[in-house]
């Protein structure tokens, strides 16, 4: 192996090294290690000097938490030191071994993808999580049959508290790959409930009061306006859908308005005598007995 390539600072050091009377066949190695040593110091220093903090600014354009930008500033990281590493092999004049470490390392990744599919799949799907932002920490999720407040986002699992107060710990695929329903991610929810009510009552005074319940209800926006749509004629029902918006959505902010607004416009309707029907089920068909007269006849007495 020859530097006969050796940069400028090889040449530096070689002619340090034969001024200090270093002989011919301990200086090579020395240079080279010299020259490997001060080209990773110089590219790691001046990726974390100009590349870390360029990719710090940008994490923090994209408004990521400080959560999100730890793992993110960490693989940059990793590129910059395995930057350096083959920056300074190349200036050392290391060819054959900076080869011979690339073909050996893509061997290993294509081994260790094999192995580890699902782990990369789910990294790959933490990265696409923290990029597009379909949830963030403390939003309330629904997919599947699954819901709740989302606790934690590393870059394999993300943690999900459910309203019974468990934990589900999720691979992250699954919440790239399904559909993510997120109520929270504006400002404002709207809220459909459906309230039904009797055919012999007055269709028109019923809406007035799920109308005005709702303008009374101080979380509920006047604008967009409350609206009630006439949407089912029900077998025992006449169905009317009242939709109103809340703002800065919440799961206890939703529970709670539908609560009190439920039981005002309930309460409303038994003042003013609006009937909320059970369902009426009618039941038919005939019994048939058989061997009547042998039923009806009187039974012997031995005594």
């Amino acid at each position: 192996m020859t530097g006969a390539a050796i940069p400028l600072q090889s040449g530096v050091i070689a002619e340090f090294l034969d001024n200090a009377g270093i002989p011919a066949d301990y200086a090579g190695p020395i240079d080279q290690a010299l020259s490997f040593l001060i080209a990773f110091v110089a590219v790691y220093l001046l990726g974390r000097i100009l590349v870390l903090p360029a990719v710090n600014r940008a994490l923090r354009s994209r408004n990521l938490d400080a959560h999100a930008r730890k793992p993110l500033r960490r693989v940059a990281s990793i590129v910059v030191l395995f930057a350096a590493v083959g920056v300074a092999f190349s200036f050392a004049g290391f060819g054959n071994i900076l080869t011979a470490l690339a073909t050996v390392g893509a061997a290993a990744t294509l081994a260790i993808g094999f192995a580890m599919q699902d782990v990369l799949k789910n990294f790959v799907a933490g990265i696409f999580i923290y990029t597009d932002e379909p949830f963030r920490i403390g939003d309330w999720i629904e997919w599947d049959d699954n819901a709740g407040i989302v606790e934690d986002i590393s870059l394999r699992v993300s943690r999900v508290r459910t309203f019974d107060n468990e934990l589900l710990t999720v691979p992250n695929s699954q919440l790239t790959d399904d559909v993510i329903k997120n109520p929270v991610a504006k400002d404002k929810l709207r809220m459909k409930i459906d309230f039904g009510i009797g055919y012999d009552d007055d269709i028109q005074a019923a809406t007035e009061i799920v109308v005005e319940e709702a303008e009374a209800h101080p979380e509920i926006l006047e604008d967009p306006a409350p609206s009630v749509r006439l949407v089912e004629l029900g077998d025992s029902s006449v169905g009317l859908q009242s939709r109103v918006w809340i703002a800065n959505p919440s799961r206890s902010d939703f529970v709670k308005v539908k609560s009190d607004y439920v039981q005002a416009v309930k309460e409303r309707f038994d003042d003013q005598d609006v009937d909320i029907p059970y369902p009426n089920r009618t039941i038919g068909g005939e019994i048939e007995f058989t061997n009547v007269d042998a039923m009806a006849e009187p039974t012997t007495n031995d005594d």
